[in-house]
């Protein structure tokens, strides 16, 4: 598969199938993500794959704080402050995860989540399906492997740079190599899971999630969000 099939066949996969990834294929994406070019060749990013035992844990204990947030922000306000003291349920992310969006962004943002919700004939005010929805992120939509991305902190932007390019380098592998793949911010809001399993060396942040495997026929596997006109994407010259 050439690169722009690549990109053209590329999307986020919101059911996968439970068909393990053999050891092989899964070897040669990530040597191909690998050649990722980054700021003077420094790689500022390192990555913890969670497969078999390690991502079925993965997949409680995160599934279980997203169940128990959602249930804290529906208490009122005196209980809601007493759940925090007592029993937490914050975020313990490396980076906000959730940010506001200006403008176009946010209108963009606004419409992938309503076509999606459309797709899976969900209704815009029914918060309990949204947030079910919401919820098999945590489950990497049953995905057989879940690789975590981390940036080291010392090089800030840049490292944070150099680890998109090596994710769409990752995306555009597993595509070519017959794999579907879904890049999930929403899996940095939570690290503590991640770093109890993993030995994630110093000055390492968590950034973000890829969910790895084999697609499904699933209806949801086929909302293709649209994109922005090129002519929308350039500054004009003066």
């Amino acid at each position: 598969m050439d690169v722009f099939s690549a990109l053209s066949n590329r999307h986020s996969v919101r059911q996968f199938s439970n068909q393990t990834i053999e050891p092989e294929l899964l070897e040669k994406v990530l040597l191909a993500a690998n050649q990722a070019p980054s700021n003077c060749n420094s790689q500022p990013y390192k990555i913890a794959v969670a497969q078999n035992e390690t991502i079925e844990t993965l997949r409680t204990e995160l599934f279980a704080k997203f169940i128990h947030a959602i249930e804290m922000q529906q208490q009122p306000l005196p209980r809601k402050l007493f759940t925090l003291a007592t029993k937490g349920g914050l975020p313990d992310g490396d980076f906000k995860v959730i940010n506001k969006y200006p403008g176009i962004l946010n209108q963009r943002r606004q419409e992938t989540g309503f076509g999606l919700y459309d797709t899976l004939g969900i209704a815009r005010q029914d918060k309990k399906a949204r947030n079910q929805q919401m919820a098999r992120n945590f489950k990497f939509f049953d995905a057989p492997v879940a690789i975590f991305v981390f940036v080291h902190e010392a090089l800030g932007e840049w490292a944070t740079l150099d680890a998109g390019i090596y994710v769409q380098s990752l995306l555009l592998a597993a595509t070519a190599a017959g794999l579907g793949s879904c890049a999930q911010g929403a899996l940095a809001t939570w690290s503590s899971p991640v770093r109890r399993h993993f030995a994630i060396d110093k000055g390492y942040k968590l950034l973000m999630g890829v969910s790895l495997g084999y697609e499904t026929d699933h209806i949801v596997n086929s909302y293709r969000p649209g994109r922005a006109k090129l002519c929308d994407m350039q500054f004009q010259q003066r």
